[in-house]
């Protein structure tokens, strides 16, 4: 089973890498390329490693949750930012760009503060009641 999905996952690289080489311009390519590396080394890795330190203060129990909300929350935000800052708009072409980008990346990002907090809460409702359960090893270490 493992050659076999090994093969499918090999066949599929070919595929990708035929696309590039066949239909886009190499250059521009890797040019987006190196940017995303770039983008992930000198920006993205940063921002992760100032949330760890930033938020190294929290319960154990929360930090992971806390820690995948910020992440999710940058990342979305990244992507999003250049329709909320309005960029490839213009005004003889209403039709380009007509949501409000601002307000959905406002509820886009509640929405993963409502989870992480929902997951916060459960992890806590769930560490609580395993201790009641068991009130012979609270005295043990």
């Amino acid at each position: 089973m493992r050659i076999l999905v090994t093969a499918a996952g090999l066949a599929l690289i070919a595929v990708g890498v035929r696309g590039v080489v066949t239909d886009l311009d190499a250059a521009a390519w890797l040019a987006w390329f190196a940017g995303a590396a770039i983008l992930h080394d000198g920006v993205l890795v940063p921002v992760v490693l100032a949330a760890g330190l930033a938020t190294r203060r929290l319960p154990a129990a929360s930090r992971r949750v806390v820690h995948a909300a910020l992440i999710t929350a940058a990342c979305t935000t990244a992507v999003a930012l250049p329709l909320v800052l309005g960029r490839g708009r213009r005004a003889d072409e209403p039709s380009r760009l007509p949501l409000p980008y601002d307000r959905n990346l406002a509820i886009v990002l509640a929405a993963i503060t409502v989870a992480a907090a929902a997951a916060i809460a459960a992890r806590a409702i769930a560490a609580r009641r395993q201790g009641r359960s068991r009130p012979a090893d609270r005295g043990r270490t």
